[in-house]
C-alpha cells in the first residue's frame, strides 16, 4: 500500500471521531497557516518584521487577522507584508467559518441525542418505570403523591418510545409534579446496554409495567429476566411487575428471582368482582387503601401497645385504625381473635392518612351503649346471580363465587353461545345455567327477567379492543338500569371497565360498582413500589380463607337515627370479632370521588347511620 493511501486511511479514521477531531484538525491548520505566515513575513520584509514586534508580534497578528477578518483594515507596510496579511485573513474565513459549522453541527448532534433522550441518568434513590402503557399516568401521579413530604424526588421512564413524545404526554395528563421530577429515556428495557441509561445500581426501586397484545407477559417476563441476570453493584432494589395470565405467574416469579415480586393481575380482578358481587362499594374501598390519595396501610411497631389484647388495641388509638398484627416471625394476621396479646415486637397494621398522623390516644373513648346492636344480622341466603357475558376470567370467577355463596344459589350466564364448562372443581353451592343474549340487545335483555336476580354481573368483552368493549358495557349498563327503573325491582350491578375514564361516563348508569382492574393493578404496583412489605397484608386482604373488606348494613351494627360515633361502631364491629375500618353513606354512593366511603372518620364525631348505610369491617364471613 502506497504511503499517500496509508496517510489517506489515517486522516478518514481521525475524521469519523466526530466534532472533537474536526475542532483538532482545523486547528492544526490554524496554526500551520500563523506559522508559515510569520516565517514569511520574517524571511522577505526585514523592516515589516522590525516593525511589528518580529516573529513573535507577527504570529500575534496573524492570529488576530485569522479570528476577525476587519483587523486588516488598519495594517500599513510594503506590498510583500500586505499580501500574506491578506492571505492570512482569507485563509482565517475559510478556518473560522468551518469551526462555526464543526460547531453548529456538533451543537445540533447534542441536542439530537439529548432530545433522543440516549443520555444517562445520574440519580440516587429514583423510581424506575420500564415499559409504556395507559397505567403510566396512574403510577407517576401515585408516585408525585406518594413523594409530597420529601424534599427531593425523582421517577425515570425508560420505554421504546420518543422521548419528547413521552414528556408532552405525561405533561398533559399529570400537569402538577411538585417536588419529583419526572425524567423519560428512549431505549429498550430488554438491552442491558439501554437499562443502564435508567442507573438501575442507585434506584429505591423498580417496576415493570405491562405492554399491549398477546405478548405482554412474555415481554415483562423477559425485562425480568434482563434484570435478574443483570450483576448489580451494591444491594439489589425491589422489583415490582404484573402479568396479566394466572399461567404466567410462576414463570414470571422465577424470571424475577428472589429480589422480585410479581402480581397476579388477573386473580386481583376475579377476586374484586366476586367480592363486589354483594357488596358493592369494595371496589372504591381498594382504591382509596391503594392509593396515595387518602388513607393507606402502614405497618408500624408500637411497644407502649405489649401486653394488651387485639380488641384493646382497637380503642388505644386517637387517628388511625388498627386491622391486624405482623408477628415478629413474620405472619400476617388480619382481624385476628381480639384475645390475641401483642407483643414487643409484633408491628401494628394500620389504615391512616399518613404514618406522620398515627396517634396514640390517653385513654379509650366512651361508647354509646344503647346505640350498639348486640343481635346478629340475618344469615344470607341463596340468590341468584346474572352473569351477561363471557370471557377468559369467567371460569375463575364462577369458581369463586361458589366458596362466597350460599348452598342452592343459582347462577346464570347470558351469552350469545353456551361457553364450556371449565371449572376447576366440582361447585357445591352454585346451579348453573344458559341463557341466550345479545347484550347490547333491550329485547334479549328483557327476555332474561332481569327482575328475578338480586345481583347482575357484566363482563368485558374480550373479542374487541378496550375502548369498544367499555363502550358495548355502558350500553348493556343504561338498558339494564332502565329496565330496572321501570320494573321498580333493584338488583345490583356490577361491572367490569378498561378504562378508569370510562367508569366517569359510566356513572350516568347508576351501577352499583365498576372493576376498573388496570387502576387497581397500577395502584398496588406503586403501592408494592415504596414498601414491598405490604403484599402480604393485602395478599391476606384478598385470601377467601381468611378475614377480607365487607360492607354490611349499618343497622347491624348501629340502631337506626341514634347518634352515637365511630368508636361505637369499633366496639359494636368489636364484640362480633370483627375491626370497623370506616362506613359508606348510602345518600352519596354515585357521587365521585369517594362514593360515599369514609375510611378511618374521627373517633369522636357525631354519627347518625340508617338503612341504606353501611359499616365497612375487616371479618370472616358476610
Amino acid at each position: 500500500m502506497k504511503l499517500r493511501e496509508r496517510l489517506r486511511y489515517w486522516f478518514d479514521s481521525t475524521m469519523d471521531r466526530g466534532t472533537p477531531a474536526l475542532i483538532g484538525w482545523l486547528g492544526l491548520a490554524s496554526v500551520v497557516l500563523i506559522a508559515v505566515t510569520a516565517t514569511a513575513v520574517t524571511l522577505f520584509t526585514d523592516s515589516d518584521t522590525e516593525a511589528n514586534g518580529g516573529w513573535r508580534g507577527v504570529a500575534w497578528m496573524s492570529l488576530l487577522r485569522t479570528l476577525d477578518p476587519g483587523t486588516m483594515g488598519g495594517d500599513t507596510g510594503g506590498p510583500v507584508f500586505l499580501g500574506l496579511m491578506l492571505t492570512v485573513t482569507i485563509g482565517g474565513i475559510f478556518i473560522v467559518s468551518s469551526l462555526i459549522g464543526v460547531l453548529t453541527t456538533g451543537l445540533d448532534h447534542r441536542i439530537q441525542r439529548l432530545r433522543k433522550g440516549r443520555s444517562r441518568v445520574l440519580e440516587r434513590g429514583h423510581t424506575i418505570v420500564l415499559g409504556w402503557s395507559d397505567q403510566i399516568f396512574t403510577v407517576i401521579e401515585e408516585l408525585v403523591e406518594a413523594n409530597q413530604s420529601e424534599r427531593r424526588s425523582c421517577v425515570v421512564v425508560l420505554a421504546d418510545r420518543d422521548k419528547v413524545d413521552m414528556e408532552e404526554q405525561i405533561r398533559a395528563r399529570v400537569p402538577e409534579t411538585g417536588r419529583t421530577q419526572v425524567i423519560c429515556r428512549s431505549g429498550n428495557p430488554l438491552k442491558q446496554a439501554d437499562l443502564e441509561l435508567a442507573s438501575p445500581d442507585t434506584a429505591k426501586a423498580v417496576m415493570v409495567l405491562p405492554s399491549f397484545g398477546e405478548e405482554r407477559d412474555t415481554l415483562v417476563i423477559k425485562v425480568l429476566l434482563v434484570l435478574n441476570n443483570r450483576a448489580w453493584t451494591g444491594t439489589r432494589p425491589p422489583v415490582v411487575a404484573s402479568v396479566q395470565d394466572s399461567g404466567n405467574l410462576a414463570a414470571a416469579r422465577l424470571a424475577a428471582g428472589e429480589g422480585g415480586l410479581v402480581v397476579d393481575a388477573e386473580d386481583l380482578a376475579v377476586r374484586l368482582v366476586v367480592q363486589s358481587h354483594r357488596q358493592s362499594g369494595l371496589s372504591a374501598v381498594w382504591n382509596e387503601l391503594l392509593s396515595f390519595f387518602g388513607n393507606e396501610i402502614y405497618l408500624r411497631p408500637e411497644p407502649a401497645l405489649a401486653g394488651l389484647t387485639y380488641g384493646e388495641a382497637l380503642h388505644r388509638y386517637r387517628r388511625g385504625i388498627p386491622v391486624g398484627l405482623r408477628t415478629d416471625d413474620g405472619r400476617i394476621l388480619v382481624n385476628p381473635p381480639m384475645d390475641t396479646v401483642i407483643s414487643a415486637r409484633d408491628e401494628i397494621i394500620l389504615i391512616a392518612e399518613d404514618d406522620v398522623l398515627i396517634e396514640l390516644a390517653d385513654a379509650p373513648p366512651a361508647i354509646v351503649e344503647s346505640a350498639v346492636v348486640l343481635s346478629p344480622g340475618r344469615p344470607a341466603a341463596p340468590d341468584r346471580t346474572l352473569l351477561i357475558g363471557w370471557n377468559s376470567r369467567a371460569p375463575k370467577i364462577i369458581d369463586l363465587l361458589d366458596d362466597f355463596v350460599r348452598p342452592g344459589s343459582a347462577l346464570d350466564i347470558a351469552a350469545p353461545r353456551r361457553p364450556a364448562t371449565r371449572w376447576t372443581t366440582p361447585l357445591d353451592n352454585l346451579t348453573i345455567g344458559h341463557k341466550r343474549c345479545s347484550p347490547t340487545s333491550r329485547p334479549s335483555l328483557e327476555s332474561l327477567d332481569p327482575g328475578d336476580y338480586q345481583h347482575i354481573l357484566v363482563l368485558s368483552d374480550e373479542t374487541v379492543d378496550p375502548e369498544r368493549a367499555d363502550n358495548r358495557t355502558l350500553v348493556t349498563l343504561l338498558h339494564l338500569r332502565d329496565i330496572e327503573v321501570r320494573l321498580g325491582d333493584p338488583y345490583s350491578i356490577v361491572s367490569e371497565m378498561n378504562h378508569d375514564g370510562n367508569r366517569e361516563v359510566a356513572q350516568v348508569t347508576k351501577a352499583d360498582d365498576f372493576i376498573v382492574s388496570n387502576r387497581l393493578v397500577s395502584l398496588l404496583l406503586t403501592q408494592l413500589a415504596e414498601n414491598k412489605d405490604l403484599y402480604g397484608v393485602i395478599s391476606a386482604l384478598f385470601d377467601p380463607a381468611g378475614s377480607e373488606i365487607y360492607l354490611k348494613p349499618a343497622p347491624h351494627y348501629l340502631r337506626p337515627g341514634v347518634k352515637a360515633d365511630f368508636a361505637t361502631a369499633v366496639e359494636a364491629a368489636r364484640r362480633r370479632g370483627e375491626t370497623a375500618i370506616g362506613y359508606r353513606l348510602g345518600r352519596d354512593r354515585d357521587t365521585p370521588p369517594g362514593y360515599g366511603v369514609h375510611l378511618n372518620p374521627p373517633r369522636t364525631a357525631p354519627l347518625a347511620l340508617g338503612d341504606g348505610d353501611h359499616i365497612i369491617v375487616v371479618a370472616e364471613g358476610p
